[in-house]
């Protein structure tokens, strides 16, 4: 079909001409139609993604609805490991102070308090050095108290009038899976209250030979309704050992044993849960956290380990 031209009559020359085109006009139609697609677009594009949604947005929501419900209990267990990694901390410099008599370890910050460089470009040259000055100084006197207690600790190893705690493990190759509830208050298993547990449970299958921890004499090796057979090893410095709930008992009073002597086997006599050795540490009569005395038996992260599950186990065996 032939585009339709529009003519206009012109009364000076009585002629007939086209009509001129209309520049603007054209441009302010053009403008309106593109306002009207544009605005048509955003209209349908908003009322598609009410009504629809895609695979990817719908799977971000159902995340979102997962990390609601998750976060109140993330929030509990992050605050339950702040506290217990206090309390490894704490048991650590007591550590030190109980076994070897020296002041606690170096804290992981060696800066009491640091100055914080967070856009470097912007921090003048002379508070840059000052600053690296303060942190090698603080190393390096963190460096000489840490060189200080092992000299005195390599003094006191060497020292042959050093009475060491019993430090040997009473059962072979435990793992920290096996460590259960260390003293302090637990659930009785009975009593189904908190009492106070004056030693650790290592749970172990009945029949799992246990030694002395240390050399000794044994002062007890007989039977009781609560903690049924037992046997008590006297050693030297005030401390004292003690193996409860055992099968068997393969020592009598009076008899000297040596670290790693076979005295008995894991049973469940007495008042026991289930099978284990319940294990105390005492030194002039006062209980002491027995975990304390394994860090020179197992590595590092398994004494940790130890200690962390010794800590937050709170159901003992008997």
């Amino acid at each position: 079909m032939a585009k339709r031209k529009l003519f206009i009559f012109n009364a000076e020359s009585f002629h007939f001409g086209q009509v001129p085109r209309q520049i603007g006009r054209t441009v302010a139609t053009l403008v309106v139609y593109l306002l009207l697609t544009f605005t048509l677009a955003v209209l349908v594009y908003l009322a598609f993604t009410v009504v629809f949604r895609t695979d990817t947005e719908r799977r971000l929501r159902r995340e979102i609805r997962m990390y609601e419900r998750l976060y109140p209990g993330l929030e509990e267990r992050e605050q339950l490991l702040g506290d217990a990694i206090a309390n490894l901390q704490h048991k650590d410099n007591e550590i030190y102070g109980l076994v070897f008599h020296s002041s606690g370890a170096p804290m992981l910050d060696p800066m009491e308090e640091p100055q914080t460089i967070s856009v470097a470009d912007t921090i003048p040259e002379w508070d840059l050095v000052s600053y690296t000055q303060h942190k090698a100084d603080s190393l390096l006197r963190r460096s000489a108290a840490v060189d200080a207690s092992f000299e005195r600790i390599f003094r006191a190893l060497s020292d042959t009038a050093m009475v060491l705690p019993p430090m040997t493990l009473p059962i072979a190759d435990i793992t920290y899976p096996q460590v259960g509830a260390s003293t302090g208050r637990k659930m009785n298993p009975f009593l189904k209250a908190y009492v106070y547990h004056e030693g650790l449970d290592l749970i172990v299958t009945r029949g799992t030979p246990v030694m002395a921890a240390a050399d000794g004499t044994v002062t007890t090796a007989s039977s009781n309704k609560s903690q049924g057979n037992i046997v008590r090893i006297a050693h030297t410095g005030g401390y004292e050992t003690v193996y409860a709930h055992l099968e068997s008992m393969t020592v009598h009073v009076g008899q000297r044993v040596r670290a790693g002597d076979r005295i008995g086997t894991v049973g469940m006599s007495g008042q026991a849960f289930a099978p284990h050795l319940h294990y105390e540490v005492r030194r002039d009569g006062a209980g002491m956290d027995p975990v304390g005395f394994f860090f020179a038996s197992v590595s590092p992260s398994e004494y940790v380990n130890m200690l962390y599950m010794s800590v937050n186990t709170l159901q003992s065996m008997d």
